[in-house]
């Protein structure tokens, strides 16, 4: 782990404000000044850790004129940031986070940070619970309901799967659920709804991250499919702004129903989609709130290793 006290053979003021403001690229090409390193060098380094980027693309980035995307450009900032001698994140935070509010005075969306904690969180309490991988599972559909309650928070969903299992003896699931900032697992409930029964229950109150066992009281033999339903009441944080779901695996098909309190509607409503926590975002669409329903969806035809989601914006 390399920590910023490490930074201080690159010690120009134009790499310390660079860093702690941005933009990406004024950043960038203030650390490899004052590193004295020409672009092929850089490329050297690169090629040593594994990364391949040729130099025109290292030049495109440091003018601005492009941005890294792709997770190869991913794995070449996290090197350069050692190659450097940056403190960590700190390249990768200035692609994530603009800095920039939107209209309503707050960052687009949740920090890199906050991801990666809420992910490493959520490996050990699966790893608590026995669960490795999928589980053996592979989905064939999963339809979520997410509920926007009165006082605009995140107030609970449902959740509807359709899964295939790809081993003998599967005989369980563990849902995921992570709640807004300031949520409070402890407050939360899970309800097995239909063809399963909650289990065990893990949870972690300073990330927000709830996760529930669900027992189907039977085991799948591999190729067989099993349906089941389960809820979860939040309703524990404050402003909800957006909804993610986070996929580690290919799938079937993936449709994402928030549905907002006719007492409080957004302005306006947009779709997204993220490579890696790491990664920009990406297919962004606006959504209509539909009238009679007061709700917006996506549909995922096949799931992809990466994050969805919906965000929405108050007036």
């Amino acid at each position: 782990m390399r920590h910023a006290t490490e930074h201080a053979d690159v010690p120009t003021a134009e790499l310390d404000t660079a860093l702690r403001g941005g933009p990406f690229h004024v950043a960038l090409r203030a650390a490899i000044a004052a590193r004295g390193l020409p672009l092929q060098r850089v490329q050297h380094h690169l090629t040593r850790h594994g990364v391949k980027v040729g130099v025109t693309s290292l030049s495109y980035w440091q003018q601005g004129a492009r941005r890294p995307q792709r997770p190869e450009s991913l794995r070449a900032v996290r090197a350069l940031e050692e190659i450097l001698r940056l403190p960590d994140e700190s390249l990768i935070r200035l692609l994530t986070e603009s800095g920039e509010p939107n209209s309503a005075g707050r960052p687009s969306a949740r920090s890199y940070r906050s991801l990666v904690e809420a992910s490493d969180v959520l490996n050990q309490l699966q790893g608590d619970l026995g669960w490795s991988l999928d589980g053996g599972l592979h989905t064939l559909g999963h339809h979520e309901r997410v509920r926007i309650g009165a006082r605009r928070e995140l107030a609970g969903l449902e959740s509807h799967h359709i899964v295939r299992a790809h081993r003998d003896g599967v005989d369980r699931f563990l849902a995921v659920h992570h709640g807004d900032p300031g949520s409070s697992p402890r407050a939360m409930v899970v309800h097995a709804l239909e063809n399963c029964r909650t289990g065990r229950v893990r949870l972690d109150q300073d990330t927000g991250v709830l996760v529930a066992e669900l027992l189907f009281g039977t085991r799948l033999r591999s190729g067989d499919t099993f349906l089941f339903r389960y809820a979860i009441e939040d309703g524990t944080a404050g402003v909800s702004r957006e909804y993610i779901h986070p996929f580690g695996f290919p799938g079937g098909q993936y449709a994402l129903q928030v549905r907002f309190d006719g007492a409080a509607l957004p302005a306006r409503c947009h779709r997204f989609t993220q490579h890696s926590p790491a990664a920009p975002r990406s297919g962004r669409h606006e959504l209509p709130i539909s009238g009679p329903h007061h709700s917006v969806h996506v549909v995922e035809p096949r799931i992809r290793p990466g994050l969805v989601g919906i965000a929405w914006d108050w007036e």
